[in-house]
């Protein structure tokens, strides 16, 4: 485990009932609590300010977006949480988000209340994300296009590597039910290279890619052999901008839950559904002929209770 992860487990961590109940103290005291003592510079007092400030949003924040309200650099971010002892911004967040939580909560009267709320947080965390693919969707048009993109390549492959397995397997295993020829790609190297080669000279012409963090190296060089053999990419992927967005022709971005120690993908699953509805919807005779044999080949072999 990651020292982020572990940072995450232990700020996440459900305490039993019985735990004994122990007074804390109001958030502003904790907050002030952490700076007393240190010596911080003038930048780093603009960011202690905006925490003292803004609390209960920007104890949710990344590393990235504090900066930029801060209006400092990330590093500064970092060299901050490190001055008041922290490992990191990561680790640093995570104490101030149980302090945050305990200022929307009305000062909660017991640790197994605040660790209730931490989990309650993680669900209004996912909550915003997808209505941010809410927002994304107002478009129809895009999504539309999208699906017709997808639909029309035969084969049409889907990659998915280490964490992002399961959302490009769901997704593999949904279309398949609507399209002739899809193939999963979820191992990279060579065998993504081999697979993208071969669907380009089958007649593809799209990749739908799955991208979550951690981003993996080998996801980068799967969408440049694909690019290079003469797909086009559509890239499923969270908010941070970084060197995948520049390999794909498409862009949707859904972000991920991160508040407890394992991410979670509701938003990227949202998407995922509706870029299979855009592509059912490219071609109803087809997707209405496949759904009616695949329900009649199930009944034939009794697949289902």
């Amino acid at each position: 485990m990651s020292s982020g992860q572990q940072a995450r487990a232990q700020a996440a961590a459900i305490k039993p009932s019985d735990q004994s109940s122990q007074e804390v103290r109001p958030p502003a005291d904790r907050l002030l609590a952490l700076f007393d003592g240190h010596r911080l510079s003038p930048g780093q007092r603009r960011i202690a300010q905006y925490l003292i400030d803004h609390l209960t949003e920007a104890a949710f924040l990344s590393i990235t977006e504090l900066a930029e309200r801060v209006g400092v650099s990330q590093p500064s971010v970092t060299r901050f949480a490190a001055s008041l002892g922290f490992s990191g911004y990561p680790a640093l967040r995570d104490v101030l988000q149980p302090i945050a939580l305990s200022a929307v909560a009305g000062a909660p009267d017991t640790r197994e209340q605040i660790r209730r709320n931490e989990l309650q947080a993680a669900v209004d965390a996912e909550i915003e994300n997808l209505e941010n693919v809410r927002r994304l969707l107002a478009d129809t048009n895009q999504v539309l296009d999208i699906g017709r993109d997808l639909a029309a390549s035969v084969p049409l492959t889907v990659l998915g590597l280490r964490i992002s397995v399961s959302l490009a397997e769901y997704f593999a295993y949904a279309a398949r039910r609507i399209h002739p020829d899809v193939r999963l790609v979820t191992r990279g190297g060579s065998v993504a290279f081999d697979a993208l080669l071969q669907s380009r000279a089958a007649g593809g012409t799209w990749v739908l890619a799955f991208a979550m963090p951690r981003h993996a190296k080998e996801t980068l060089a799967a969408l440049r052999s694909a690019r290079s053999a003469g797909l086009r990419v559509v890239l499923i992927t969270d908010p941070t901008v970084g060197p995948l967005v520049d390999e794909a022709d498409v862009v949707l971005t859904a972000g991920t839950g991160s508040r407890l120690v394992f991410d979670s993908y509701a938003a990227p699953g949202m998407l995922s559904a509706a870029l299979l509805q855009s592509m059912a919807d490219a071609d109803p005779e087809r997707t209405q002929a496949r759904l009616e044999q695949y329900e009649h080949a199930a009944e034939q072999h009794h697949f289902f209770l």
